[in-house]
């Protein structure tokens, strides 16, 4: 069976438990990044030769990194060829950070690092997380600040196995940064769900905030290449300022 066969079959079943060749393509390049064959940053070989090597047509390939683009797993540039996605700042602020000023200007905040510490997980970060009765966790909990006044308190809880020996590191600002460089986890996705509050006491002084003003909740969960539940944060954020903005590509 030729290409184009396979690929008509594939599109037509696909109800049946089959997968267009452009997705099947796109899962195996994924696995790649998911075993670190190639780091973030670094060239991924031509179309033409990933076609060859996995006996597809460049056609197949381009569709496939298409969509990993914009999944935005890998970066498209023009007359240079097709990039493993870093977590810069630019890309956290435009992919993840979705609150944006008033006046449409965005910026990336600053933060201050609270407490850190490590503990066994409890019922809450389990069920988000997905962990086994006895795993240990790493707790942050962070102020965030835009142009020097702070806006948002984090709490933060990742699966200790995961990321072996942060909680006797400092962590930097761009945590999904030192993830994947630091530990080779790649956050590729988030889910969030959002929540009108009241700051309570313990967050209106970490934000020097009066107690009970308003506030916008960001309950989030962080998600690998695999779909495996990574970080589980949960902002607390002034938006007297500020709005979400959620876009879509």
């Amino acid at each position: 069976m030729n290409e184009k066969e396979l690929a008509e079959l594939s599109g037509g079943v696909e109800s049946l438990g089959f997968r267009p060749l452009y997705r099947q393509v796109r899962d195996r390049l994924i696995r790649r990044l998911v075993d670190g064959v190639w780091a973030p940053g670094e060239p991924l070989p031509s179309e033409i030769q990933l076609a060859a090597e996995l006996g597809v047509s460049q056609g197949t390939v381009r569709k496939a990194l298409d969509a990993m683009a914009a999944e935005n797993l890998v970066v498209r540039r023009q007359g240079r060829g097709t990039f493993v996605a870093r977590h810069d700042e630019e890309r956290i602020m435009f992919q993840f950070f979705k609150l944006v000023g008033d006046d449409g200007q965005r910026t990336f905040p600053q933060s201050k690092v609270l407490a850190l510490s490590l503990a066994r997980a409890n019922a809450a970060e389990r069920a988000a997380l997905k962990l086994a009765k006895d795993t240990r966790v790493i707790r942050i909990r962070r102020l965030r600040s835009i142009k020097g006044a702070p806006v948002i308190v984090e709490n933060i809880a990742l699966p200790e196995p995961m990321f072996p020996g942060l909680a006797a590191m400092e962590p930097p600002n761009n945590l999904y940064g030192l993830y994947a460089m630091r530990f080779g986890v790649t956050v590729a996705s988030t889910r969030e769900q959002l929540k009108a509050v009241a700051v309570c006491e313990a967050d209106a002084e970490a934000l020097g905030a009066t107690p009970g003003v308003p506030a916008l909740k960001i309950d989030r969960l962080a998600l690998s290449l695999e779909r495996q539940p990574v970080e589980w944060r949960v902002s607390v954020c002034l938006t007297e300022k500020l709005h979400y903005l959620s876009e879509l590509r």
